[in-house]
């Protein structure tokens, strides 16, 4: 029987990486977390020359990779590679030309995330809704001052993306007895729980109706800065935008002007077009934004789920059967 090697490169723990090497006895599981480093956005290797050499040889024989971030030339690097397994539902940062061009099979976690994704969103559109920023001030300043919250009941709910963790969030939508409508390039991808489905040609369209816009959509050369002045010039100014994506999908300093000058009424954003977003952004200061540092995905089991996926689907590469959650690499999801 050959072996079959798989590189780890996040720390996912002992419990996680003995479940993986538990698969089948062939497997042997490599962990090269502590050769790595993340840094604005990319996986940069340790500058020890003896771990470099190491991490050349891990690479070499690797024939699965589990991980966030590819390390950089992979597919010259590592000869072997027949799959990559990105813990995350996002695949943007796995998208470069080598990698899309290869036979490599890209899969991702898709399905993990909806509960504390559809929580974060529904943690900012109650936030939003009951003007939780303005309280926050007012105890910092200990002011009492009254207010007059608003409520979802019967407000129109705009999810950009339709996917599992769009379908969360209109679920969620129709128990706050909201009136839920979507925009998805699958229009063919029905819900019960949404009440319009919209094509991406009718976006503006769906953005002038809606009082609160949620953003769930991949990174792809199709919805990289898909709202920008424009878009958000035809939102209400009553209006709230929520993006749990990527922050790549939003023009940031347009969505900073919505904000200064009141085209919109707030946002709750958990992703940034630079993260850690940069100490002297504007959106810092602004009064009507909630953030949250891109943790919407996360949860104290996330590791635990992430690898027993994995896991289910390394039983089936082992087996010669169809992964799932198969990326299509030019799609982008």
């Amino acid at each position: 029987m050959n072996e079959v090697h798989v590189l780890v490169l996040n720390p996912v723990g002992g419990e996680c990486l003995r479940r993986i090497a538990a698969v089948r006895s062939n497997i042997r599981v490599h962990d090269a977390s502590k050769m790595f480093v993340f840094t604005d956005g990319s996986l940069v290797e340790q500058p020890d020359s003896s771990s470099g050499e190491r991490i050349e040889d891990l690479l070499a024989q690797a024939e699965i990779i589990y991980g966030f971030i590819p390390p950089k030339n992979i597919i010259a690097r590592a000869p072997r590679l027949r799959w990559i397994n990105a813990p995350s539902a996002g695949v943007d940062r796995f998208l470069t030309p080598d990698i899309v061009e290869s036979p490599v099979i890209l899969t991702n976690s898709r399905g993990i995330h909806p509960v504390q994704m559809g929580e974060t969103v529904f943690g900012m559109l109650l936030m939003l809704a009951k003007r939780a920023p303005f309280f926050f001030r007012m105890k910092e300043e200990r002011r009492w001052q009254r207010t007059t919250p608003g409520v979802l009941l019967s407000k129109t709910l705009a999810i950009l993306g339709l996917g599992v963790i769009g379908k969360e969030v209109a679920r969620l939508g129709k128990a706050f007895g909201m009136r839920v409508i979507a925009m998805e390039a699958r229009t063919e991808e029905r819900d019960d729980n949404v009440d319009a489905l919209f094509a991406p040609a009718q976006l503006k369209e769906v953005l002038s109706v809606s009082d609160y816009v949620v953003v769930t959509l991949p990174l792809t050369p199709e919805t990289r800065l898909m709202i920008g002045d424009a878009e958000l010039r035809v939102m209400k100014p009553t209006a709230h935008l929520v993006n749990v994506a990527r922050g790549g999908i939003v023009d940031e300093e347009a969505l900073i002007r919505a904000l200064a000058e009141g085209w919109i009424a707030g946002a709750g954003l958990d992703v940034f077009a630079k993260e850690p977003l940069p100490q002297d952004s504007r959106l810092w200061d602004l009064p009507n934004v909630i953030i949250s540092p891109h943790i919407g995905g996360d949860r104290q089991d996330y590791q635990q789920l992430a690898v027993d996926m994995f896991c289910r689907n390394l039983e089936r590469y082992l087996d010669g059967q169809e992964l799932f959650n198969v990326v299509d690499k030019k799609r982008g999801y």
